[in-house]
């Protein structure tokens, strides 16, 4: 991993860590004692950094969601899967790089994952289309999604993405016939499904992918049908109050799991989910070994049923 990139709310705790850096430097070089001071400086970052993130608001939390340090959806794959093989296409008019799919072996157990994956730089991310998927990109995710039904092998959705792709194409291709298509398909489909929010969920684009038995999202996601800086504009008419627009819109793994949307939060290494790939991967892996363990232990006209049921109970209204 490349040098840890800070977002505007930790700069305290950069600044205090160049401090300490630059004291080592410093007793090093002139042969100098200096464990009391950095000791103390240490002691001073621990608190810093336990009362930082122990108080995070929805839009930090949001900004974190967005950290390009972030694991995205194949180091989880890569860590949680053995022998992965990733399978392209639609068949029906291309490949779409921003959709991944393929089966792997979770826990001797085979199962199809499919997820959004972003670029890591410029180039990575023009192969990617900075995670935006295209209508091929749900109908390859339908088309492997129905591989695993016929096979009774279980899905795992990971839902990493600022939205479905707006662009001319990808209306002409119908992108929303295709999302569409999928919450249809998906709802119905007679294998269990595991859905796991592991940074952005935004709108269509995320649902697309997100009609599942069980939805996790990471602690430090975001779910919603659009971003924070877009509700501020279409409110205000200004970005400025992006912040307000994040508490309001009840965006963050807590709230959805007090409104009902998810059914559990996965937490992360403290300080984010970038902070330690590893740790990040194991505690995802054990909610996902939870979730499966109880949905294979139901008949498969009991798992469609449930899965309708949950949603069908989803949000509040009056008559």
């Amino acid at each position: 991993m490349s040098k840890r990139i800070y977002l505007d709310f930790e700069q305290p705790i950069a600044d205090l860590e160049a401090k300490i850096e630059e004291m080592k430097t410093q007793a090093e070089a002139e042969n100098q004692d200096m464990t009391e001071a950095l000791n103390t400086l240490n002691e001073k970052k621990r608190t810093l950094e336990q009362q930082t993130y122990a108080n995070l608001t929805s839009w930090q939390k949001y900004q974190l969601a967005r950290h390009p340090q972030r694991p995205y959806t194949l180091d989880y794959i890569h860590l949680m899967l053995s022998d992965f093989t990733e399978l392209h296409g639609d068949r029906y008019f291309r490949d779409d790089p921003a959709m991944v799919g393929g089966l792997g072996g979770f826990n001797n157990t085979g199962m199809m994952v499919i997820g959004l994956q972003k670029g890591r730089n410029t180039k990575e991310n023009l192969h990617r289309n900075f995670g935006l998927a295209h209508p091929e990109g749900y109908r390859k995710a339908l088309r492997l999604m129905k591989l695993a039904a016929k096979f009774k092998r279980p899905v795992l959705c990971l839902i990493d993405t600022p939205g479905a792709f707006p662009g001319l194409g990808s209306e002409e291709r119908s992108v929303s016939e295709a999302i569409a298509r999928n919450l249809m398909e998906m709802s119905r489909l007679p294998t269990p499904i595991i859905v796991a929010i592991i940074g952005e969920g935004a709108s269509g684009g995320a649902l697309g992918i997100g009609v599942g038995d069980r939805i996790l999202m990471l602690e430090n996601a975001w779910y919603s049908v659009i971003n924070p800086e877009g509700c501020s504009l279409i409110l205000w008419r200004s970005r400025d109050k992006k912040e307000e627009a994040a508490r309001a819109m009840k965006i963050t793994a807590d709230d959805l799991l007090e409104l009902g949307i998810i059914d559990r939060i996965v937490p992360e290494p403290f300080g984010g989910a970038h902070r330690n790939f590893e740790e990040s991967a194991r505690n995802l892996k054990e909610a996902i070994q939870d979730a499966l363990q109880e949905l294979t232990a139901l008949s498969t006209d009991e798992l469609i049923h449930q899965r309708v049921e949950k949603f069908c109970q989803m949000g509040v209204w009056e008559d």
